[in-house]
This record gives C-alpha cells, structure tokens and sequence, in this order.
C-alpha cells in the first residue's frame, strides 16, 4: 500500500458500501475503482450472517484484486484465507493484534482501527500492525472527518513509521483537512457511494489528493 509516482500523496482506501447481492456489490466496486488509484478496499461484514458475507466477499475481492487494489475482509480472518483476500482487519486489543501480526502477517496484511486515544494507540502501535485506521469503518454520515481522528492522525503521522488511514467524512470538502494530517491513506466509503456515480466521485476524490501533494513534498 504506496505510490511510487507522487511523493507523499494520499492515497484512498475504500470502504465497501452496502449492497443487496454479491452482484450489486461487484457492479458498485467496479464502478468506483474505475474511477483511478485506490490503495484497497475494506469489506465490511455490516449485518450479514457469515455464510453470506462470505458470498459478498467472493465476487468482490476480484473485481478489486484486478483493480490492482489489496482486498481487505473486517473481522473475519477465516473467510480471507478461503478466498484469498490480500488482508484482515480486526478491532480489538494490543495482544489480540499481537497475537493476528505473528501468525498472519506476512502472508495477510494485519490492519487495526476505531482507535480513541493516544495511549490506545501506542498500545495498538506496539503490536506491529500493517497500519491503524483512525476512525469507526461506517461511521461517516457526517460532511467532515470526526475531529478527533482528524488530531490522532495528525499526531500519529508526525512521529510513527507505521502507516495511518484517517476516515473522512460524507462530503468531497473533507477530503482536504483529512489529507492534510500527513496520513498515508484516506478512507472513503459514503463519500464515493453516497451519491448516483462512484466513478466520478472517485475521479474527484483523487484529484482532490493530487492537489496536497506538493504541500507534502515542500514539507521535506
């Protein structure tokens, strides 16, 4: 999860929206990703039984994978070593991530989040994670980023190597003051999907991080 072609540029990190059957989610996954760069996509199990959200899993984490995306399945280490996703990610405390990181990692990408303080944080940091996202995935129905995780990111991004993903809010306008922490990745979930065209908001979206780019490589 880098770019190699703008130093410093944010990057996007999707939030899988909702959707009624796998087919759905495919076709609003594949919309948005052809709408340019997206580091991975996170796959939300919201209220499905396992069984399904396994079925929801299996026709999305192609369509990602050949977006040149990682697919990273929420909470369900099992289903993303069936399907051969890139990544977990998984809420809990610093040894249970410990516990994830030694067995997993490298073979899955290990990422944590819904982190609400800094000691918390240097816990969680200890553990070694792939990257820890400030922020609640699906917490985003509010037009800026929670100012709580816009401080963590801020904070995090200046002092500690391992990468952060800051939430943004429901409104294309929360894209700048998320970006400007110096996070390395921005999670975007209503944000794209909100709205009647995936592939233009992401378009948008990353025109948007093209413009803070330069503010991050003047910063050196």
């Amino acid at each position: 999860m880098s770019n190699d072609t703008i130093p410093h540029r944010c990057r996007i990190v999707l939030v899988a929206p909702e959707a009624a059957t796998p087919e759905e989610l495919a076709a609003r996954l594949s919309q948005a990703l052809a709408g340019g760069d997206a580091a991975s996509v996170l796959l939300p199990p919201y209220d499905l039984d396992e069984a399904r959200f396994q079925d929801m899993c299996e026709a999305a984490v192609p369509v990602i994978q050949q977006a040149g995306a990682a697919a990273i399945i929420v909470g369900n280490t099992q289903i993303a070593g069936r399907i051969k996703a890139d990544g977990v990610h998984v809420e809990g405390k610093a040894a249970e991530i410990a516990d994830l990181v030694s067995r997993l990692s490298p073979r899955l990408i290990v990422g944590t989040g819904n982190i609400k303080n800094r000691h918390s944080a240097l816990e969680i940091g200890e553990a070694q994670p792939d990257y820890v996202l400030f922020g609640k995935i699906g917490a985003d129905a509010r037009p800026d980023a929670h100012p709580r995780n816009v401080e963590l990111a801020d904070w995090w991004a200046s002092m500690v190597e391992i990468p952060c993903i800051i939430q943004a809010g429901s409104s294309m306008e929360s894209i700048g003051d998320a970006a400007s922490t110096g996070a390395e990745f921005i999670a975007l979930g209503s944000a794209i999907f909100g709205g009647d065209d995936p592939e233009a908001a992401m378009r948008e979206a990353n025109r948007l991080l093209d413009e803070t780019a330069p503010m991050f490589e003047d910063q050196e």
